[in-house]
């Protein structure tokens, strides 16, 4: 399959780009000490996130549970161009709307967690299916990379997806790539490091669109948890997903513990 990304052949890039330089990647695996920033790897199950969480941290298992939850995670390291990523591995999922356990996980270290870059690894054969997660990300949080997967079997099924258009529709970076064969790899590490250092500032997709009724609602949920909660990150989110019915935010205002559910305390991944 072709894409509308051709490989760049090694004369028209600079030796040191780190796009194109495998050196630049240094897999540090559970040695996450003294990180300079916070990525998160989200996707729906089956979508090679796994693959690409060890590709990228030269790790092979998934050991730990968030803390309270029996929920596994895995953590890792990698140091790309001079820079210490810690990458965190989420519960694969297909929503962020807290209806299980995995879901609220997920949900609470992209929202209150605020990774550096999120990572939303989607399965290139079923993209209209994956792409709901990713536009439920970008709803939290303009930091997002989409690493378009299984690009290898989107050939073989015949599909040609034009990834510099849907980056454009998307308004983030999108990065083919088929992670078992490291293909891509290269590429989705620049996105990431563009991303995190703000050299690239993603401008997603977002509804707004919004009844009048609904906005004048969210604004004065947003004035009433901003008061209470100041430091609360993307606050209209929180006040779209109180006035979906959300328990889980609902019991975490009431208890207080709002700005507290990021679960993002080490756990050590062997």
């Amino acid at each position: 399959m072709t894409t509308t990304t051709p490989p760049l052949s090694p004369t028209s890039t600079c030796e040191t780009c780190p796009a194109h330089n495998a050196a630049n990647l240094k897999m540090l695996g559970v040695d996450m000490t003294d990180w300079d920033y916070v990525v998160a790897l989200a996707g729906n199950p089956n979508t090679g996130k796994s693959t690409v969480f060890n590709a990228l941290t030269g790790l092979r298992q998934h050991t730990g549970n968030w803390p309270g939850k029996t929920v596994a995670r895995a953590e890792g390291g990698f140091e790309y161009a001079e820079k210490r990523y810690k990458l965190v591995d989420l519960p694969g999922t297909y929503s962020l709307l807290s209806t299980s356990l995995d879901e609220e996980v997920a949900r609470n270290f992209i929202l209150f967690g605020q990774p550096d870059v999120s990572i939303v690894v989607v399965d290139a054969t079923q993209l209209e299916r994956n792409l709901n997660l990713a536009l439920q990300v970008m709803e939290i949080t303009d930091r997002v990379v989409v690493c378009l997967n299984l690009m290898d079997q989107a050939k073989r099924n015949g599909l040609v997806i034009d990834d510099r258009r849907l980056a454009r529709d998307l308004g983030v970076p999108v990065v083919p790539t088929a992670a078992r064969y490291r293909q891509g790899l290269p590429e989705l590490l620049q996105a990431v490091h563009e991303v995190a250092t703000g050299a690239v500032v993603g401008k997603p997709h977002r509804i707004q669109s919004e009844p009048p009724a609904l906005k004048q609602a969210v604004n004065k949920l947003v004035n009433q948890l901003t008061s209470v909660f100041p430091n609360l990150p993307n606050a209209r989110w929180v006040a779209l997903r109180l006035l979906d019915g959300d328990e889980r935010i609902m019991q975490a205002i009431q208890s207080g513990e709002l700005q507290t559910l990021n679960f993002a305390e080490t756990v050590t991944v062997n």
